[in-house]
């Protein structure tokens, strides 16, 4: 029995965006936040108050989650980025929209003085004394304060008030992560009901010290508990807080969903997937088509997270192609007209949108990925709509003409006709590096297609099948928006944007077979249709190859090629990354990182000078102990990680590695993290700074081996398409979908029953009596289950008042 906790997060656009530049406009990005630490980074939309993002992340978050917060910053080349605003959004927030947050929200202004962060450690106590009771309060530590200072550390200490009373602890100096390990105390009356406040500042010698946070305890609860220890969040100034104003920063679209999940054991799962496969393997034929019956009880908005997690649990037994070939079926049994086939938002479509993500990005990138990175790297103007033509000065040596419309328009054609020919070659010699399981898969599709619409005048349907997928909801999306398919680390600028465009177009164009009402939407893409239509000459040869009509019936799912196993395998990641490794007491500087290509497999994270040299294991999977972030102050750089591992002798040891961006920070953490975390002996705390000469940079505690000022965050991880699939998991989303449209369930089989067609009313055990029986099976071992309680974070007796 396990909690998963996660985040789905759509980060849609922007409008009314403030201008930061003196061309009167900004050019944002956002930065998202889990508990105040960065994990996403968009990319930034160039030149616009209204951009438009459309990125999708899933996070998995630790059981203590509170908070996401999204930042929207200018980017500024030649000084640091201007902040324009934030949105915040508790658990609380998250927890009451069951389905999601939805919407547009406010920007607020993020005033440095008023953010806080971090945790403090206390004990509380009630004791006796001489004369009365005494309220006795043990400020031992604080872990991840924000850093108020320039050198990007503060100086903190705790200021303790209690009925007019004020004491207050040493200050530690440059320390994100102080410990005090000091004692105060205040007489204690009886029917006291005064709250204690505790209070983090920033010490400043010569400016007003900076606020920090604070705890404010609830006295009358401590006096009933008697005793509490423990980690209390920092909180803000409430009053400061409730003055901020939302001013004119614009408004950011969101969907933020969280699922907190309570995962039984493998086994309470076993009924309801044995039952789905088994009406998989029955095939349209089945007693119950409880397949149907699910696609016909999904609302439109949830088929697409439907679609998935029914597409991993199939992956998942080896079923996937049999479970797609069940709804080709479903969809061509209701499809009287060849050319709606496979058009509408159907369980099969995005079923099928799904398994090409999961089972044929890799081939995906391997075909688009050098065609993406020429368009990018030429940067050429592109245009085919005469009504969009800019003319511009073309020649040399000082002797510029103006470029004529004309010559606009060729060149135009000449650069589209060379990237379609370039993607062409590529398809046409990807027959064998496209995946076994896809290669069945779309065979299935054609000759189930070519069986429903047999005859001549139908010869392109099972052509268009292919391609609908294929082409138009794969390829032409990854070609227009190349990012969104990890093709890019960054959006594309309006004119690599418009060339995309017109090379999704023609792609769409050919993937539609060339047909008559293709043609006739857009009449200035004719000057490309003769390469177009050899284009679909050859697409059709490539589909031909592809789904082999003559081979023999494709080996079960048993077999080698197309065993869902290689979807297990743990996530690899490989790059350049700069590696500083820590050795006596010399400085450590930025200087001192050294440019290695890094590959990370299930074995070992390993090295070498270039991708094809020999490589070298640096450190073993198994000895991994964390992977944590470094705070910036360490080396003077920022995207540092530390690896820490153990050495043969089992004596810990670190390695530092640089990223260049912290979405490459966080995707190469939260890939150690997968590959290490059934490892023994994982840290539950780890100093985020560096050993430099006789102390700890971050707690300037002196013994090397004293445990970590901070708390390990092994569960906080990125979730991509290349990730191993989680069965239990996948079941766990099933059943609580199949739970919300238990009352459809229930009619439609009370329907059934009535129904005369439907079998012997004296017959109960039909597919869909069983289902609603597992269901009703499950819902019995949640509510025995501890998860059933959901608890959210660990639980203090007493009450922090607000």
């Amino acid at each position: 029995m396990a909690k998963r906790i996660s985040l789905s997060i759509r980060i849609v656009e922007g409008k009314n965006l403030p201008a930061k530049d003196i061309t009167g406009s900004s050019d944002p990005y956002c930065i998202v936040k889990v508990d105040n630490e960065p994990i996403i980074r968009t990319a930034t939309v160039w030149k616009t108050l209204c951009p438009f993002w459309g990125e999708d992340y899933q996070v998995h978050v630790p059981p203590t989650f509170h908070s996401v917060a999204f930042e929207v910053l200018d980017e500024d080349a030649l000084s640091r980025d201007d902040v324009i605003g934030k949105v915040c959004l508790t658990r609380e927030t998250l927890a009451s929209h069951p389905k999601g947050f939805s919407g547009w929200a406010h920007l607020t202004e993020v005033n440095p003085d008023e953010e806080v962060q971090g945790e403090i450690h206390l004990r509380l106590e009630v004791a006796p004394g001489t004369h009365s009771r005494l309220l006795r309060c043990s400020v031992l530590e604080a872990r991840d304060l924000a850093p108020k200072d320039w050198n990007g550390t503060s100086d903190p200490f705790v200021r303790v008030r209690y009925k007019g009373r004020t004491q207050e602890t040493s200050v530690v100096k440059k320390s994100c992560y102080p410990r005090w390990n000091e004692t105060f105390e205040f007489e204690l009356e009886d029917g006291a009901t005064e709250a204690l406040c505790v209070e983090a500042w920033d010490w400043d010698l010569v400016s007003r010290n900076d606020f920090l946070g604070k705890v404010v305890v609830n006295v009358q609860s401590l006096c009933a508990a008697q005793q509490e220890e423990g980690w209390f969040r920092l909180q803000p100034h409430q009053a400061k807080q409730r003055l901020r104003v939302e001013g004119n920063l614009g408004s950011l679209q969101l969907e933020v969903r969280l699922r907190d999940e309570t995962v039984l054991p493998s086994s309470c799962y076993q009924p309801l997937v044995q039952l789905l496969c088994r009406e998989v393997k029955l095939g349209s034929q089945g007693p119950g088509q409880l397949i149907q019956i699910i696609e016909e009880t999904t609302s439109t908005e949830c088929r697409q997270e439907v679609a998935t997690s029914l597409l991993k649990l199939f992956l998942g037994q080896g079923l996937a192609r049999d479970f797609l070939d069940l709804l080709f079926q479903l969809e061509l049994s209701r499809t009287s007209e060849a050319n709606t086939l496979f058009r509408s938002n159907s369980l099969a479509s995005k079923s099928m949108e799904s398994f090409l993500k999961v089972a044929g990005m890799r081939y995906l990138h391997s075909v688009l990925g050098p065609i993406i990175d020429k368009v990018f790297e030429e940067k050429k103007y592109v245009e085919l709509d005469p009504s969009k033509v800019e003319v511009k000065d073309v020649g040399c040596s000082g002797l510029h003409r103006p470029q004529t419309e004309t010559e606009v328009l060729e060149q135009s054609v000449q650069t589209l006709r060379a990237h379609l020919a370039a993607l062409l070659s590529a398809l046409r010699g990807s027959v064998r590096a496209c995946p076994a399981l896809v290669r069945a898969t779309f065979r299935q599709l054609f000759r189930r297609v070519r069986e429903r619409f047999p005859g001549a005048q139908h010869q392109h349907v099972p052509f268009i099948a292919v391609t609908s997928f294929l082409c138009l909801r794969f390829f032409s999306p990854a070609i227009m928006s190349p990012k969104l398919f990890h093709l890019r680390e960054r959006h594309a600028d309006a004119r690599t944007s418009r060339t995309l465009l017109l090379l999704a177009k023609a792609v769409q164009s050919m993937g539609n077979m060339d047909t008559p009402v293709s043609r006739a939407k857009e009449a200035w893409m004719e000057p490309l249709q003769p390469t177009v239509r050899q284009g679909v000459a050859q697409l059709k040869d490539f589909i031909t190859k592809l789904v082999d009509l003559e081979e023999k019936e494709a080996p079960g799912p048993a077999e080698p090629d197309l065993h869902p196993l290689s979807l297990h395998a743990p996530p690899v990641k490989e790059g350049p990354l700069f590696i500083h490794r820590t050795k006596g007491k010399g400085p450590l500087t930025s200087s001192s990182f050294k440019k290695l290509h890094f590959s990370l497999t299930t074995e070992a994270l390993s090295f070498a000078k270039t991708p094809s040299s020999k490589k070298s294991a640096l450190i073993k999977l198994a000895n991994i102990r964390a992977a944590e972030k470094v705070e910036e102050k360490s080396f003077g750089s920022s995207h540092v990680m530390q690896v820490i591992y153990t050495d043969d002798a089992g004596r810990l040891q670190t390695a530092y590695l640089q990223c260049k961006c912290v979405n490459e920070l966080n995707q190469w953490l939260s890939a150690l993290r997968k590959v290490s975390v059934n490892n023994t002996g994982l840290l539950g705390s780890y100093h985020p700074g560096v050993f430099r000469g006789d102390k700890w940079s971050c707690c300037h505690q002196r013994d090397k081996t004293d445990l970590g000022c901070d708390k390990t965050r092994s569960r906080v991880t990125l979730q991509e398409w290349n990730d191993p699939i989680d069965h239990d998991l996948e079941a766990q989303l099933m059943y609580q979908h199949l739970l919300g449209v238990e009352a459809a369930l229930r009619k439609k089989h009370l329907e059934l029953r009535r129904d005369p067609e439907a079998g012997p009313k004296e017959v109960p055990e039909d597919s869909l009596a069983q289902l609603l029986h597992v269901l009703q099976e499950l819902r019995e071992a949640h509510g025995h289950s501890p998860g059933g309680l959901r608890l959210s974070a660990p639980c203090h007796f007493l009450q922090l008042q607000k």
